[in-house]
């Protein structure tokens, strides 16, 4: 051990001197009072101690403050460490919130830079609008803004994010416009104004509004699809021959999946005012359709091929089905709505073409039917086209207001005669329930069953149909043919099963 002995750090922070044995063989442990020369000629250097005796107060002094300035740099040492984890905090949660829009205050406006960002097609997407007149539309009736719609689609179509398409107030005359997705966003239409369709019959190839292949289609506003027909109607020669030539649809959605319908009104089609084929997850609400009570094939929502559509809280008046249930319809649900004038709310006409596909799950509930021609009917053709089923049908609580053939199962169907009545049908209808039909009917013949010699209708159920003929020349009726089943609660005069 060296004449100064050996150093350790004590808990104190501060270095004390280890002595060597005392006379007693005990350690001692003092308070560093020695001081140490250090002697030597540059290749080896001693320490020897300087007693406290030989310390003068000079050598204290420095002493002394050459430990003030050791903890001084300790001091600023761990400030500097202390800043640094500081600074390097702050750059990570700058670096967090790089990038993020400073909020806006309440009721701050988008600047034209950020309408601009939304629409711009980048992959996180955004919401962004094609304003018909901001595209070459006029309003007034009389210019064709075909062009305008058409471009307004494509630019709402193109765009990811939510997109939507404006038709504002006015009245925009269109010929034939075609909606073709898919699209890579969603897109709502908002129709705020009216659409005219052009009287101009050649120039339409199909249908006057065709959208297809768009998923999460929104068609939605107070304004209106007006088709002009009244114009046209009399080039209608359905009445005389199979191979018509069909006039122009009003609205056609094709292969539309999640779509909605939903506040507009639907006027004077040339044909069909709303078809939906190959559709699945539709919803139509608060529509209104209307066409006068003479005018030819105006259907107001024909349904075909379809899945999953649902009709509620629309009022329908026109001048044939108010609502059409074609081949290959399941799990189509009607609610709430008014119907009349018209032909009623009717599953068919089936088996007319070949390779029809079978109706099945329909549920028609809480609706009124007033003035109509027929209630709530199921009609095929007696020289059928197709083999095909319609099963599982349920009408319940039904309200009929003067109307014609208020129940009606037809399977001799043969509108305007031009058919073949031979008896052969291939349709087969099973599984049909009426439940709670009330009202008054215009014809005696409150139930009219009139089913196939050759394929009964069976599974038939008539339950607390209570519908009175209001006329006085005859009794109220029901005429139940080829058809089984069981009548529960109904009328004596139309317990027929």
């Amino acid at each position: 051990m060296g004449a100064c002995g050996s150093w350790r750090r004590m808990p104190s922070d501060e270095w004390r001197l280890r002595r060597p044995p005392d006379s007693h063989g005990v350690n001692t442990v003092k308070e560093p009072k020695l001081g140490c020369l250090n002697i030597g000629n540059g290749a080896a250097v001693y320490k020897l101690p300087i007693p406290p005796s030989q310390m003068d107060d000079q050598q204290q002094i420095e002493r002394n403050r050459e430990r003030a300035q050791t903890q001084v740099a300790k001091m600023a040492l761990r400030s500097s460490n202390t800043l640094r984890v500081i600074f390097l905090l702050a750059l990570v949660v700058c670096a967090a919130h790089a990038g993020k829009p400073a909020p806006k205050e309440k009721g701050e406006k988008k600047s034209d830079g950020d309408a601009a960002a939304g629409p711009s097609g980048s992959a996180a997407g955004g919401e962004g609008s094609s304003d018909i007149s901001k595209l070459g539309a006029k309003g007034d009736g009389k210019t064709e803004s075909t062009k305008a719609l058409n471009d307004a689609w494509a630019a709402a179509c193109g765009k990811e994010g939510a997109q939507t398409l404006m038709i504002p107030k006015g009245d925009y005359l269109t010929g034939p416009l075609n909606f073709t997705g898919p699209c890579k966003g969603s897109v709502t239409i908002q129709l705020d104004g009216n659409l005219l369709g052009t009287t101009d019959l050649a120039q339409y190839k199909g249908n006057w509004i065709e959208i297809e292949h768009v998923d999460n289609l929104v068609i939605s506003g107070k304004g209106t699809l007006d088709g002009q027909g009244k114009q046209v109607w009399d080039s209608n020669k359905c009445d005389k021959k199979y191979d018509c030539k069909i006039l122009p649809n009003s609205l056609v959605l094709d292969y539309v999946n999640n779509g909605t319908v939903s506040g507009i009104t639907l006027l004077n089609a040339k044909f069909f005012h709303m078809n939906v084929f190959q559709c699945k997850g539709m919803t139509i609400k608060d529509v209104t359709i209307t066409a006068p009570e003479d005018s030819p094939n105006t259907d107001g929502i024909h349904i075909g091929d379809s899945s999953k559509v649902t009709i509620t809280g629309t009022t329908i008046g026109t001048g044939d089905d108010c609502i059409s249930i074609g081949p290959g319809s399941t799990g189509i649900n009607i609610t709430g709505v008014t119907c009349g004038p018209g032909h009623g709310i009717s599953v068919g006409s089936l088996g007319r073409y070949k390779d029809e596909k079978d109706v099945t799950d329909i549920n028609v509930k809480g609706c009124t039917l007033k003035k109509t021609s027929n209630g709530v009917r199921i009609k095929s053709y007696e020289d059928a086209a197709s083999v095909l089923s319609a099963s599982n049908l349920h009408y319940e609580n039904i309200a009929m207001e003067d109307v014609a053939n208020p129940i009606i199962i037809d399977m001799k169907y043969c509108p305007n005669k031009i058919c073949t009545k031979n008896g052969a049908s291939k349709v087969t209808i099973k599984d049909v329930t009426f439940k709670n039909i009330t009202g008054t009917s215009s014809t005696p013949e409150a139930v009219s069953l009139l089913c196939s010699e050759k394929l009964p209708c069976t599974g038939v159920t008539l339950d607390n149909v209570k519908v009175e003929y209001k006329g006085t020349n005859n009794k109220t009726m029901a005429v139940c043919n080829n058809a089984k089943g069981s009548s529960t609660g109904c009328l004596k005069e139309l317990a027929c099963l």
